[in-house]
């Protein structure tokens, strides 16, 4: 790397750290504190209450206080990274840094704690003495044998989690990527030979692992700076170290690679040499795991075993074993089991799931995040990114399982497939809100029609249909761009078994669909040549042409191009007398909750009929939501003080809905602030006829209700579930080119809802 590049990171770092504010992190109150009645819950007398039930019982902690959730990052900096022994102030950007990992992949509050004090026993007095505060400790950049002493007195003396990530995690993340990699090779545990450099903290737990998972003692050769553990070796030894002696001649890496199934790293630089990896056994499994310079490039194993499967530390070469696979999930499920320790089992059952995730298809948001890169399993792909967000559900649920079993859990579940669900809610907003939603569609089995079947994102909601609900994709695709696409994204789904494929190109059913299509528009323009020309290149068009012929229920289009464009085909072959479209709905999830927000796409600036209808079918489909309609005519003018045209239309509408005798709130017109602030709307107009803050807003004009959606998504962080096409029975959705493979998934659970079940 260039000095200039590297000047570049670095001061990029440092800003990143420094702005807006020092370090990363803060501590933010989750209750309120906003007038006397809160104080006096939240402190004196109030919190009396609290203490004197966890006097009297202390597993009350975990009701009552954030215990339960809280994490200890100790360290005294004697062994950071690949820094060295920088002390424990210096420490602290790492310690912080590993607390941010917690909190934003399984959501655990963490505090980091810097100690100066390097003594292993006295160290080991301190972090027992901080259990009545933390649900579990976390041990971090301890320099070895020391940390094999603190882990030890804390686990004897605490009755909480204590685990030393730079043991135990990485392990568990080299057991994972182990069982992939023996898979791959076809060879098995017990069978194999293991060469490995590093007699560190990590190393030692490597070794200890793969012994549980099977490898035998004997099989196990280990080096460090000093050459082959052997026995009678005195110099630089340990108990630990000790365990993995052999009794042979042999004393260097070099002596003892020869016929290596498995050569694994945890030392420094350019420590295995090409020649060396010339003499493992066939299909030589290397995790070069040395930061930042592994034991040796993958190029250079490359280049004397081209079928070598390869693992480093970094994130620039594939297979990168990072601990952040493993410690915030095993963490996770053992808080919510409130359990004692983490044992053999729940690392076990870790490595087990990480492993399987790998296996299976990769998720659509780990896709997006890894752009790019070939995400199928096999050598270049054996255990799962980080930014896999199905990690928390599978790992965490193990852990959690495995803890109940082997009796170290205090608090057990009741349903573990509920308890499931509920990681899976905490890392995919939509869930929980779709949840009846999905539960509406699987009531029937309905064929959906994809447009745009040649997108990732299409097949990838494809194949979540297919794993998670009765409905049947259908796909307009050229058959050998789908193909690539399948191989490319390691999707399992395949044509003509789960998903049926109409070619554009050449599919036999071409002559009906062109004539059905001149028959419906040919007194509007449409000749023969023009209709064959639309059904061989028009994707929506022949999706409406489908659903138009009964031969599926609903069609979803819209992931690229415009959505009025789309919208025209739709009306074109679906619209009828009793159906039309009223306005598109977009359902905005933030950390407040739901917010309803209509029309954002289909009238520009509707009539107070217009507005009425949109209205009525916004509360219809809030109802989808198991939510009751509370709607909002949203205007410049408020109650009739400004002669606006929009303020004019909005308030004809309400006359309308009056006249109407509909079955849920709604108000007007009216300031979004006033829609969402009782206290504020109270003030102006006292007695209106909404209580409480509104659910749905329904703007005067498509910009306005547009730009309201679009900032909620760039500024507020909301999730969008939508633009849902109101008015259509469910024949058709646009979505928009934003649009996720998530969110296709939830609006394909939305068209497969029978329209019955909620009209």
């Amino acid at each position: 790397m260039s000095d200039d590049k590297q000047d570049g990171l670095r001061a990029a770092a440092l800003h990143y750290h420094e702005y807006p504010k020092p370090g990363k992190l803060e501590i933010r109150a989750t209750k309120p504190l906003a007038n006397g009645r809160d104080l006096a819950r939240a402190y004196s007398p109030g919190v009396a209450e609290a203490s004197l039930e966890i006097k009297a019982d202390p597993a009350n902690a975990a009701r009552y206080t954030s215990r339960g959730n809280l994490v200890a990052v100790v360290s005294n900096g004697t062994a950071v990274l690949g820094l060295g022994n920088i002390g424990a102030l210096a420490s602290k950007p790492v310690m912080e840094g590993k607390a941010v990992l917690f909190k934003n992949f399984a959501n655990i509050d963490c505090f980091d704690i810097e100690l100066d004090e390097p003594d292993p026993h006295k160290l080991a007095d301190i972090v027992c003495a901080l259990e009545p505060t933390f649900g579990a400790i976390n041990l971090e950049d301890i320099k070895a044998p020391d940390c094999f002493i603190v882990e030890q007195i804390c686990r004897e003396r605490m009755n909480i989690p204590v685990f030393h990530d730079d043991q135990h995690g990485t392990a568990i993340v080299v057991g994972a990527a182990a069982t992939n990699a023996l898979r791959v090779a076809g060879k098995r545990f017990e069978e194999i030979k293991v060469v490995s450099t590093g007699g560190g903290a990590a190393g030692i737990a490597c070794l200890n692992m793969l012994l549980k998972l099977g490898v035998k003692r004997e099989n196990v050769w280990l080096c460090d700076i000093h050459g082959l553990v052997h026995e009678g070796r005195d110099v630089d030894m340990n108990p630990q170290k000790a365990a993995y002696a052999q009794a042979t001649d042999l004393r260097t890496l070099d002596d003892v690679i020869d016929g290596a199934d498995l050569f694994l790293g945890l030392s420094g630089p350019g420590v295995l040499k090409p020649e060396m990896v010339a003499k493992m056994a066939d299909r030589p499994i290397v995790f070069a795991l040395a930061n930042p310079t592994p034991e040796i490039l993958p190029d250079a194993v490359r280049s004397v075993a081209p079928d070598a499967i390869i693992a480093t530390g970094r994130s620039d070469f594939p297979n990168q074993v990072n601990n952040v696979l493993c410690f915030p999930f095993i963490f996770r499920g053992a808080l919510d089991v409130g359990a004692t320790e983490i044992n053999d089992e729940m690392q076990i059952a870790c490595i087990e799931g990480i492993a399987a995730l790998a296996r299976a298809t990769t998720s659509a948001e780990a896709a997006a995040a890894y752009r790019g890169e070939q995400l199928t399993f096999g050598a270049d792909y054996l255990i799962p990114k980080p930014f896999d967000r199905r990690l928390i559900a599978v790992v965490a649920s193990a852990v959690a399982k495995a803890a109940m079993e082997t009796g170290v859990a205090t608090r057990p579940l009741d349903d573990l497939d509920a308890y499931r669900e509920r990681l899976n809610q905490s890392v995919f907003r939509s869930a929980l809100i779709m949840r009846p939603v999905f539960e509406a569609a699987r009531s029937a089995e309905r064929r959906i029609v994809f447009a745009e079947g040649e997108d990732e994102r299409v097949l990838r909601a494809a194949q979540a249909m297919v794993e998670e609900t009765t409905d049947k994709p259908i796909l307009i695709g050229r058959p050998a761009a789908i193909d690539l696409q399948i191989e490319r994204n390691g999707l399992t789904v395949r044509p003509g078994v789960d998903f049926e494929l109409v070619n554009p190109e050449n599919d036999p059913r071409y002559r009906d669909y062109w004539q059905t299509y001149h028959g419906v528009m040919a007194r509007r323009g449409v000749t023969p040549d023009l209709a064959r020309a639309i059904m061989r290149t028009n994707t929506t068009a022949i999706g409406a042409v489908m659903v138009h012929r009964g031969e599926a229920e609903s069609l979803i289009c819209g992931t690229f191009g415009q959505y009025l464009w789309h919208l025209n085909y739709v009306t074109q072959l679906l619209a009828t007398d009793g159906l039309h479209p009223v306005g598109a709905l977009s359902l905005m999830i933030s950390e407040d909750g739901p917010l309803f927000i209509g029309d954002t796409q289909v009238h520009p600036e509707p009539t107070p009929a217009q507005i009425a209808e949109t209205v009525c079918g916004a509360a219809r489909h809030i109802r989808r939501f198991g939510i009751e309609p509370k709607v909002a005519l949203c205007s410049g003018s408020q109650f009739g003080n400004l002669d606006s045209d929009s303020g004019r239309r909005m308030r004809a509408a309400l006359e309308l809905l009056d006249g109407m005798g509909v079955d849920f709130t709604y108000e007007g017109e009216m300031h979004v602030d006033t829609a969402l602030d009782p206290e504020l709307r109270e003030r102006i107009l006292p007695g209106s006829r909404m209580e409480g803050a509104a659910n749905a807003l329904v703007f005067a004009s498509t910009d306005a209700a547009g730009a309201a959606r679009n900032m909620l998504k760039a500024r507020a962080g909301g999730l969008e579930v939508g633009p849902i096409l109101m008015g259509m029975g469910n024949r058709a959705h646009i979505v928009t080119p934003s649009i996720t493979a998530r969110g296709l998934l939830n609006i394909s659970a939305l068209a497969g809802t029978p329209v019955s079940t909620y009209s």
